[in-house]
């Protein structure tokens, strides 16, 4: 046993019953998830009730389907200005790192208006948005999703925090 694995059941045996089992079922969820190590996230989730598992799937799945699904190829074959600069001579991979960077940026801005939680520029209007965690069953935890927008770049698959984006 190393160091970090005797750290891992050191922490877990000094924490209460339900909270230990938590932070276990965490560590295989994030073990499956391909998470090397997760085990700031589970305190986090345990100690400060902030639902990290849910937040790394939500981001995690943002990236790869709305920004790395257009590395895939023929990504490009469904947009018509796309096939168009490409006949006319456009490098393809410039041209995908532009979609990625464009479909990032959306992203980004998509979740910092959810974590905004309503329209700054609508004065006098009573409404808006959370994002929150849901059970297996899809029914609410009642544990918001908070800046969202602040982890996108730490979610990138390639574990290059979007830096490919701007070359």
């Amino acid at each position: 046993m190393n160091d970090q694995q005797s750290a891992w059941l050191e922490w877990v045996k000094g924490l209460p019953p339900t909270q230990g089992a938590a932070a276990e079922w965490l560590r295989v969820q994030f073990g499956v998830l391909g998470v090397a190590d997760p085990v700031d996230l589970i305190k986090s989730e345990v100690l400060e009730d902030l639902p990290q598992l849910a937040r790394f799937v939500l981001l995690r799945s943002l990236w790869r389907g709305a920004i790395d699904a257009w590395s895939e190829p023929g990504s490009l074959d469904q947009l018509p200005a796309a096939q168009r600069l490409l006949a006319a001579g456009a490098d393809e991979e410039d041209l995908v790192r532009l979609v990625r960077a464009v479909a990032y940026e959306a992203v980004f801005v998509t979740l910092d208006e959810l974590d905004t939680g309503t329209e700054v520029n609508a004065t006098g209007v009573d409404a808006g948005w959370v994002v929150m965690e849901s059970g297996a069953d899809g029914s609410p935890t009642g544990r918001t999703l908070a800046g969202l927008h602040e982890d996108l770049l730490t979610m990138d698959p390639g574990g290059r925090e979007g830096a490919d984006l701007w070359e």
